[in-house]
Order: C-alpha cells, then sequence, then structure tokens
C-alpha cells in the first residue's frame, strides 16, 4: 500500500480509536454510578421498559403502575432534538456566525464543564469536580486544541451516555438511534449537515471531532484558518476530516441503557457491533464514494439493531 493511501487511512484509525476509547470510558462511568447513588443516597427513576412514546402512566406485566417521566419517552426526545436542529439552522441562517461567535463558545464551555463535573463527581468531592470542569472549560474556551477539544468532546459523550441511558429502555434508544440515523442520512444527501458543519466549523465551535491527517497538527487550535475552511476544500487536498459528536454520543446512548437493562455482558456485545457500524461507513466510503461525506449512523443503527435483537434473544 501506498504511504498516501495510508495517510488518508488515517483519520478512519484515529475515528476508531476515539470511537474505543468512548466506549470503554463510558464502562468505567457507568459501572461506578450505581455505587455513587448508593453512597449518596440518591433515589432516581428505575428505567421503563419497553417502547414508551409519551409520558405518562405505564402498567408493567405484574401489573404494577408506574409514572414514565418525558425523559424515558420517545416522543418527547426526538420533539426535542428535532426542535434544537430547526431553531440552530435558523439561528446559523439569520444571525452571521462571527456575531454568535462567543455564545456558540459560552454554550459548549458550559456543556463541556457540566459533562466533566457529571464524571469527576462519581470519585472526587463536589467542590474539587467543580475546580476540575471550571478549569478545564475555561482552558478550552480560550486555547482550543484539537487534542483538548476532542478530551472534551469524548467527556460530553460520555456524560450525556450516563445520565440518560438509565432513564432509557434500550429499544427507545434504538428508536431514537434509527430515526436519527435516516435524519442523517437525508442532512449528508441533501447538504444540510455540510452547511451547518461549515458554518458552526467558523466560530471554532464544531459539535465534532477534527481529525488531523498528521500527527503533528493535534496541537493546532481550531482557529487555525485551516480547520474553519476544512468543508470548503476537495476532499484530496483536506488536511483534517469529521467524525460527528452524534456518530458517538447515541451509540453510548444505546450502549449506557443495555447496560443498565441487561448487564455489562449485553452491553459489551452492543458495544462491538456499534463498533462494526462505525468501521462499515468507512468501507463504504473507501468502495463508493471516495473521500466525499458520509453519513455514518446508518451503518452504525443496522449493526445496533442487530447486535441489540441479538441480546434481547438472550433474554
Amino acid at each position: 500500500m501506498k504511504i498516501s493511501s495510508l495517510v488518508k487511512l488515517k483519520p478512519m484509525y484515529w475515528s476508531i480509536i476515539i470511537f474505543i476509547v468512548s466506549q470503554l470510558f463510558t464502562f468505567l462511568v457507568i459501572s461506578h454510578e450505581n455505587v455513587f447513588l448508593t453512597k449518596n443516597n440518591i433515589v432516581v427513576p428505575t428505567q421503563p421498559t419497553g417502547i414508551t412514546v409519551w409520558p405518562g402512566p405505564v402498567t408493567s406485566p405484574s401489573g404494577e403502575v408506574t409514572q414514565v417521566p418525558a425523559v424515558s419517552s420517545l416522543g418527547p426526545i426526538l420533539i426535542y432534538f428535532f426542535a434544537v436542529v430547526v431553531v440552530l439552522g435558523i439561528i446559523l441562517f439569520k444571525i452571521p456566525v462571527s456575531a454568535l461567535k462567543k455564545v456558540f463558545q459560552a454554550i459548549f464551555g458550559f456543556l463541556f464543564c457540566w459533562s466533566i463535573f457529571v464524571l469527576t463527581v462519581l470519585w472526587l468531592p463536589w467542590e474539587a469536580s467543580l475546580a476540575i470542569a471550571l478549569g478545564i472549560s475555561v482552558f478550552w474556551f480560550f486555547s482550543p486544541r484539537l487534542w483538548l477539544h476532542s478530551t472534551v468532546m469524548i467527556c460530553a459523550m460520555v456524560a450525556l451516555g450516563e445520565v440518560f441511558g438509565r432513564f432509557i429502555s434500550p429499544w427507545t434508544a434504538m428508536i431514537v438511534l434509527a430515526v436519527l440515523a435516516v435524519y442523517d442520512f437525508l442532512a449528508v444527501r441533501f447538504g444540510y449537515m455540510i452547511w451547518m458543519a461549515k458554518k458552526m466549523s467558523q466560530s471554532t465551535t464544531l459539535p465534532a471531532f477534527i481529525i488531523p491527517y498528521k500527527l503533528s497538527e493535534w496541537t493546532a487550535s481550531l482557529k487555525k484558518s485551516e480547520v474553519n475552511i476544512i468543508n470548503e476544500e476537495q476532499p484530496s487536498k483536506r488536511e483534517y476530516s469529521i467524525l460527528g459528536g452524534g456518530d458517538i454520543g447515541f451509540p453510548l446512548l444505546l450502549v449506557s441503557s443495555v447496560y443498565f437493562a441487561y448487564g455489562l455482558g449485553s452491553a459489551a456485545i452492543v458495544a462491538v457491533f456499534t463498533l462494526f457500524g462505525l468501521i462499515g461507513a468507512y468501507w463504504i466510503q473507501a468502495k463508493f464514494v471516495k473521500g466525499k461525506a458520509v453519513p455514518a449512523l446508518p451503518p452504525i443503527a443496522v449493526m445496533s439493531v442487530i447486535g441489540l435483537g441479538l441480546v434481547s434473544l438472550l433474554h
């Protein structure tokens, strides 16, 4: 294989590494969550069984009636997501990104701060966790290096999976992933996703992993011009590749949900299938579209439903 081919494949390798690291970190976090809740006498609603479309009372097979909140129901989850997408699209279309630069940075800084706090508080006193979270977020705000941005992005995706995976049943999470896979395909197919990525990259607040082709570029800043014009360059001339945050976050949500429903072994099986899905996305890109943008969620969703179906049969 030519050296140039190896260079072009590097983003795929980095994406797989990020995906695996995120999964392993997720298992570390969710395995300690029950210990933390018990130690601090924190009671949270139990994970609902089956698919709950809308919040309200649900009767289990045993006859027990439970109140399912909106955070556990399929309908509100999808409404929240698409509402955010629409509102974000309107904002990016109507208002110059330069005017929203600091606002976006503040929003992402808050998300990263919350995520790091949620993760570290499982092991450290809340005062220390808050200090660490604030320190890292402020450092990212003023110096958004690629390696730091990827690190805090992993923390954000893991934290979201840890928190919300406990409230959503596996098949509800699977349907969410499937619906968003359809959206991902359509958004990439008709250019909406590329347009959003282009607009947000100009504000240095892209909600994605930006993967450089060269190892030395991991220390580059998101404010660097080459990063900001990533979507304007021809595939053969690009020095960076993009892996969407949702391509990591939603599979982690599913894996976390399976863990709380069925245990470690089942979650590990689903995690492996989601990894195969990501690899499949890069295979499709290499074989059929030659470097053009490929939605990763569709193949991830296909492999996820196979993995979850296998796990469900075992239970």
